[in-house]
């Protein structure tokens, strides 16, 4: 089911468009995202990104007090994911390498995710992403490759 209240709306056309009329099979943004308590910021359809925003909870801290690295590599994913749900056919991660650069502590108050759709070889899809802060320090990046379902 697509929340139309919490999407852009240079999102829904082309969301809309994706599912053709299968809305009630997607959850969108997913259960996931919400948990983490994302936030899309942005959507570029000629470039291929969408960003999104995610807070840093105390919950998702690690033993140092800074945001675990696999909550990183969940936000991430959770930009990565719906980015291909819009610009790509059908797919899912292969594979999601993760390069941390910067501690994530609580006092940054949330990160940026912005993804990037790079290009398609055969059933492969390439994606790019940062992690950022706000005022644009580069936290993390990564890269995705997912499998077009046949």
């Amino acid at each position: 089911m697509i929340d139309k209240d919490r999407i852009p709306k240079a999102i829904l056309p082309a969301l809309e468009a994706k599912l053709q009329g299968r809305e009630d099979e997607i959850n969108f943004p997913p259960p996931v995202f919400d948990a983490m308590k994302g936030e899309v910021i942005d959507f570029d359809m000629e470039k291929e990104s969408l960003t999104n925003k995610f807070p840093v909870l105390s919950e998702h801290l690690n033993p140092y007090g800074s945001m675990q690295g696999g909550i990183i590599a969940a936000a991430i994913d959770n930009t990565i994911g719906p980015l291909s749900l819009l610009v790509s056919p059908p797919s899912f991660t292969r594979y999601l390498t993760v390069k941390y650069g910067k501690v994530v502590s609580p006092e940054l108050g949330y990160v940026y995710v912005i993804a990037t759709f790079i290009g398609k070889k055969k059933r492969q899809l390439f994606f790019e992403a940062i992690v950022q802060d706000s005022d644009g320090n580069k936290l993390a990046s990564a890269k995705a490759t997912h499998w077009v379902i046949d």
